[in-house]
């Protein structure tokens, strides 16, 4: 019974946490939908959702759509992409509890390449953006450095845990040269070949601040032939 109230002592606490007003808490939540559609053995289309939060749900920080038309150079691999996003954004208005509400459209290329040694699956992307902000326009390079390992199974297949770590690194086009940095680690399950889930833990390190994410990731790449 001890350990029974403990552990409801313990819910509530992270409960109590995450709800609280973001100007409160450095720990958000971010609902991410990832969707790599196969159009044929060359062609794929990209689309994506994540809905961020500044607590575990309710206090949006930030609403992102993206999509794209990828091409592989190779078969299922070294892949180029041209794509748009919007952004939406809700800031917190320093020492109150309104927001300012800004659109930020987005044109990214990038390049993905996958490798595969033994049991570790490393991907590397390479991007790049032209952001059109309200009443500004900003450029900025992306590398983003991933790996899988799957866990209880010799290879990411269906039913395999996996670990999941990713290094992203932003690089602005105009001083200051750095923009931030992301750092993350999840425990993922492969449902099947078309479909898996994670869930994880990213800091993101800014010029002059920090902020923590957990991260809810789905994963879907049905492709549109589905003989595939």
């Amino acid at each position: 019974m001890k350990y029974l109230k403990a552990h409801y002592l313990l819910f509530a606490l992270i409960l109590s946490v995450n709800f609280t007003n973001a100007q409160d808490t450095d720990t958000g939540n971010w609902f991410i939908y990832f969707g790599n559609q196969a159009i044929n053995k060359k062609w794929n289309w990209h689309n994506e959702v994540q809905y961020r939060n500044y607590n575990f749900a309710g206090d949006t920080q930030q609403l992102l759509l993206r999509t794209g038309i990828g091409y592989n150079l190779t078969e299922n691999n070294n892949n180029i992409l041209l794509g748009y996003g919007f952004i939406n954004s809700q800031n917190y208005i320093p020492g109150t509890d309104d927001k300012a509400d800004n659109n930020e459209h987005r044109i990214f290329q990038q390049f993905i390449t996958r490798q595969n040694f033994g049991r570790f699956y490393l991907q590397h992307r390479y991007r790049v953006e032209e952001r059109f902000l309200k009443d500004d326009f900003q450029m900025r390079f992306r590398y983003f450095l991933a790996l899988n390992v799957p866990l209880n199974k010799p290879k990411m297949e269906d039913n395999a845990f996996y670990f999941s770590a990713y290094n992203e690194i932003f690089i602005n086009a105009e001083s200051p040269a750095f923009d931030r940095d992301r750092v993350y680690g999840a425990l993922g399950y492969v449902i099947n070949k078309n479909f898996r889930v994670e869930a994880g833990f990213m800091r993101q390190i800014q010029e002059k601040t920090g902020r923590n994410q957990f991260q809810i990731v789905i994963y879907n790449n049905i492709p549109f032939n589905s003989s595939k």
